[in-house]
């Protein structure tokens, strides 16, 4: 096996971890709540010091990845996620909860930042789009199987079951709190992670002009354009939207619907991000044929109206509308992305780190609605999604990209 590929597929691995210590907060916040008797709206804190450490580090890991180069941010990225879940692991408190999120949130903005030109390198140019479809296949599989795992660790530790993992975890983990049996793995995926990387063999990644990040012109000229913020603002709705619902849907289930979270509410979210890796193959075919503005405004209409079927159907139809709604918005995080990259001739990477920071939006909306659960309930405050997927919609109407997205008629195929 020639060293690049083994880099590729170190970079899967990376995009899998990611997706794995990343999409857990959902599954396990009924949890969280219930074992230091938070309200719903300090609950809703959680993402938020997790995903407001992408605003904090995105563009500067642009700048530091130029400066101290792949290998060390990406040992960097994994100490930080490493610390961050030991920490937690031997301190389970919200305090330390809120420190280690922040903490982990770090090192996985990092990693996004380092891990595409990386991968551009390893690949090849001409594999890059192929292996960027690898990537996210990669990261929807682990955000399936980590509310699985957590599943799996909270119904058999503290049991009968006496095999390696918790003949070592029964003492570490307190008997009420086995869903921090989490951590530890995490602590030691991290660990093994740093090795890994230590040992491995990276190419020399020469970033390409739009690849990199300028803080200086290019940074005001972009400021000054209104569709660098509108789109912006699309990222930061659907990252908001994709984590308001992968963070609350579980609870929503236990408190409406009398659903157990460690079992019937892990398999939920965990069906949300299986349906949402789907959605992306059928969204990469859709394109082939159809304008993304038409596919990005069918889906984020079918997201509204599973939405709401969940919030206010039984609960036979919200553990399927639920998840559905993961399928629908498969496709936003890559329209909204490659429009706005495609309605600006220059500065794309400084642009990239701009839309990147949008991330953030992951922390701000899901701690509007614990906010507001407080005042009105977690079903109505969750209404609030209508907004941000509003806006998404409005993207599919007024983007006008200098560059739209090639497509082929099925004449075209039967020639």
């Amino acid at each position: 096996m020639k060293k690049n590929t083994l880099i590729v597929a170190l970079i899967l691995l990376i995009f899998f971890v990611i997706s794995f210590l990343t999409n857990i907060l959902g599954p396990i916040i009924p949890d969280i709540i219930d074992s230091f008797t938070l309200s719903i709206g300090l609950a809703g804190f959680l993402p938020f010091a997790f995903f407001v450490a992408y605003a904090v580090m995105s563009i500067p890991s642009g700048i530091l990845v130029e400066k101290y180069k792949e290998k060390k941010m990406l040992i960097f990225a994994f100490t930080m996620a490493f610390v961050g879940a030991l920490l937690f692991a031997f301190i389970p408190s919200f305090t330390i909860a809120l420190t280690s999120l922040f903490i982990i949130g770090i090192g996985m903005a990092v990693l996004q930042v380092v891990i595409n030109p990386l991968l551009r390198t390893a690949g090849g140019e001409e594999h890059f789009a192929f292996n960027s479809v690898m990537g996210q296949l990669a990261f929807g599989a682990a955000s399936f199987l980590s509310p699985m795992l957590y599943s799996y660790l909270v119904t058999n530790i503290h049991t009968s079951d006496n095999s390696l993992i918790f003949s070592f975890l029964n003492p570490m983990v307190p008997e009420n709190l086995k869903w921090v049996s989490l951590y530890w793995v995490f602590a030691a995926i991290a660990f093994l992670m740093v090795i890994i990387i230590y040992f491995a063999k990276f190419p020399k990644v020469e970033l390409k002009e739009d690849e990199k990040i300028d803080v200086g012109v290019a940074f005001k000229e972009l400021l000054a354009n209104k569709f660098v913020l509108l789109y912006f603002l699309g990222i930061f709705c659907y990252v908001g939207t994709e984590q308001g619902i992968a963070n609350w849907i579980s609870k929503f289930l236990q408190s409406y619907h009398g659903i157990d979270p460690s079992t019937t509410g892990a398999i939920v979210i965990s069906y949300f991000w299986g349906l949402l890796t789907v959605g992306c193959l059928l969204g990469l075919v859709l394109l082939k044929f159809l304008d993304s503005r038409t596919v990005l405004i069918f889906f984020t209409g079918g997201a509204i109206l599973a939405l709401l079927a969940g919030l206010f159907g039984p609960a036979n139809v919200a553990l399927i509308a639920f998840p559905l709604t993961g399928f629908f918005a498969s496709v936003m995080w890559s329209i909204i992305f490659s429009l706005a990259l495609n309605s600006v001739p220059q500065h794309h990477g400084t642009f990239s780190g701009i839309l990147c920071t949008g991330i953030a939006g992951g922390a701000v909306v899901p701690l509007i609605i614990g906010g507001l659960a407080e005042l009105v309930g977690l079903k109505l405050s969750m209404l609030f999604l209508l907004i941000t997927l509003g806006y998404i919609l409005s993207i599919g109407i007024w983007a006008k990209p200098l560059v739209t997205n090639a497509t082929k008629s099925l004449k075209d195929i039967f020639k």
